[in-house]
């Protein structure tokens, strides 16, 4: 008996492909923050409402650093999305326990490792510039949920290994 398809697999393709761009226009927006800064910093700062003070001097450098760092998760993100188009695209063939599925997750599981630990940096940049008089909050550091999902992300591409050997080894018994 035939599977009918998924009605999520056409919403998760067009939804990552929606992400895909909405990745690359936040990276833009941080390049044009970041080249603001340094090209008009006066400019910029009076323009974000920052009032020239000893105190922007001491923030510059390392709000420069967390936007590099940002501009830096840009491609990494794009890694991992369009992984994950390739992999809806095998889901939606009916072919997902492929080889390449598997190399894939166990990229994505390598970039979300990587996105954690940037995470953490600039969460220590963010306490590191913060001050009882200046709180500097950021959504950023150490994250449980973000951990576990690496974790996920290894197993789950260890998963699709071995469910790659099972089909190859069964098709070659039949």
């Amino acid at each position: 008996m035939p599977r009918s398809p998924s009605p999520a697999l056409p919403s998760a393709y067009v939804l990552l492909r929606i992400l895909v761009v909405l990745n690359w226009l936040a990276g833009a927006a941080i390049f044009a923050l970041l080249t603001a800064t340094i090209v008009a910093k006066a400019w910029t700062m009076t323009a974000l409402g920052i009032a020239p003070s000893s105190e922007i001097s001491r923030l510059i450098v390392p709000l420069r650093v967390i936007a590099a760092l940002g501009l830096v998760a840009v491609p990494i993100n794009d890694s991992i999305l369009r992984r994950l188009l390739a992999i809806v695209e095998t889901v939606r063939r009916g072919d997902p326990f492929v080889a390449a599925n598997a190399y894939r997750l166990q990229t994505i599981a390598c970039a979300l490792l990587v996105l954690q630990l940037l995470s953490i940096a600039i969460g220590a940049i963010g306490e590191a510039i913060s001050t009882p008089a200046h709180p500097f909050h950021l959504d950023a550091g150490f994250s449980a949920s973000g951990w576990l999902a690496v974790l996920l992300t290894f197993v789950l591409a260890r998963v699709f290994a071995e469910g790659t050997l099972m089909r190859e080894e069964l098709e070659a018994t039949i």
